[in-house]
């Protein structure tokens, strides 16, 4: 590894990380490397010890899970741009509508009010003294109350077809301000995301091979000693292996997507990121749930992690910037992370924030 290269690794590297890692238990770290031959006339290859790299598996993970928030309020502005762009088509229809009525309103009181001027002009008592037949005198009397009666009602009907109309294109002009501030929300997120992926795989770009292999290697060994913790504590034990006929449907369809890409944003078909699999999933089962990770853990049931069932989700760090399905035996599955693909994973390989339940009034049948 050249003196550029070694420079970027350097700088990823703090002391705090390296004396962190050390501290892990079962850690194996490679020995330092020597001072080279101050007689060497050749290049040397400096070698990245293990604790360097678990420096560097940290810092991917940290980018990589600021991506993760940045994803979700990308896609929280994402799902309610829908909800408000829905809105706004709702609104525009009532308002078309409403301007056929006071058209129709407009014409009919305008036809009334000719109607009134073509019998009028006259006092009734003139009308009285000229009419050959009092009694129909007072039948024509008795329309023209009830005309004057129905042309007030027009009258009312058009002045609260107005003030409708109006309250309609003020709430779609509030709409379309919030559409506008969604549009910048998300455009922001967009950027942060781009840019923390761009720098973890710049990191990434900067090992050799076997440096790639031995970082994957550090990966699976920090995900199998959570998860072995995670075991220790027996809540194997306590966790069903039931699932409701919904929560069978929603772990086959998230199960059937094993290998498929991550790729933040994405709700499938062929692509998913991590809350785009558990909420498809789940509208595949015939449930609607929240879009995102932290959505999901808002407004979902939530229950206790050793009375999980297939088919839960499960909630991970303390920002809810990440979710899996529990299938059941000690294992979810995910869309971890984007350069990563849709699989299976210890259920407690990350810290749980918890355990929320997308039906939770649905009866348990054995599997």
């Amino acid at each position: 590894m050249g003196a550029g290269k070694r420079g970027v690794l350097t700088a990823a590297v703090t002391v705090v990380c390296a004396v962190t890692v050390l501290a892990v238990p079962g850690t194996a770290f490679a020995a330092p490397t020597p001072p080279p031959d101050p007689g060497a006339t050749a290049s040397v290859t400096v070698v990245t010890s293990d604790v360097e790299l678990e420096a560097v598996r940290k810092k991917l993970d940290k980018l990589y899970r600021a991506a993760a928030r940045a994803t979700d309020e990308y896609n929280a502005a994402e799902e309610k741009a829908r909800q408000q762009t829905a809105q706004v088509v709702r609104l525009a229809k009532k308002i078309t509508e409403g301007r056929e009525k006071l058209d129709d309103l407009k014409s009919r009181a305008g036809a009334a009010a000719a109607a009134q001027y073509r019998g009028g002009g006259l006092p009734p008592e003139a009308r009285l003294v000229l009419s050959d037949d009092p009694q129909e005198f007072l039948d024509g009397a008795g329309r023209v109350r009830q005309e004057q009666h129905a042309a007030k009602g027009l009258i009312g009907e058009m002045t609260r077809t107005q003030r409708d109309l109006e309250q309609y294109a003020a709430d779609a002009r509030e709409q379309m301000r919030k559409l506008e501030a969604g549009r910048k929300v998300k455009a922001a997120a967009q950027k942060r995301i781009e840019r923390q992926i761009e720098a973890a795989e710049k990191l990434e770009a900067e090992l050799e091979q076997e440096e790639k292999e031995r970082l994957a290697r550090l990966e699976r060994q920090a995900a199998a000693r959570a998860q072995a913790t995670w075991l220790s504590s027996g809540v194997l034990e306590a966790l069903s292996s039931e699932a409701t006929p919904q929560g069978r449907k929603a772990v086959a369809y998230a199960t059937a997507q094993i290998g498929k890409p991550y790729q933040w944003g994405a709700e499938g078909p062929n692509t998913f990121d991590c809350s785009g699999l558990t909420s498809q999933a789940w509208l595949a089962a015939g449930k609607t749930i929240p879009r995102t990770s932290q959505m999901q853990w808002q407004h979902l049931e939530r229950v206790g992690v050793r009375d999980m069932r297939p088919g839960d989700l499960i909630i991970y760090w303390a920002d809810a910037s990440h979710v899996g399905m529990y299938v059941g035996d000690g294992v979810m599955v995910h869309a971890p992370r984007p350069g990563r693909t849709v699989t299976l994973a210890g259920a407690g390989s990350m810290p749980i924030l918890g355990v929320v339940r997308p039906d939770p009034d649905a009866e348990r049948h054995p599997e």
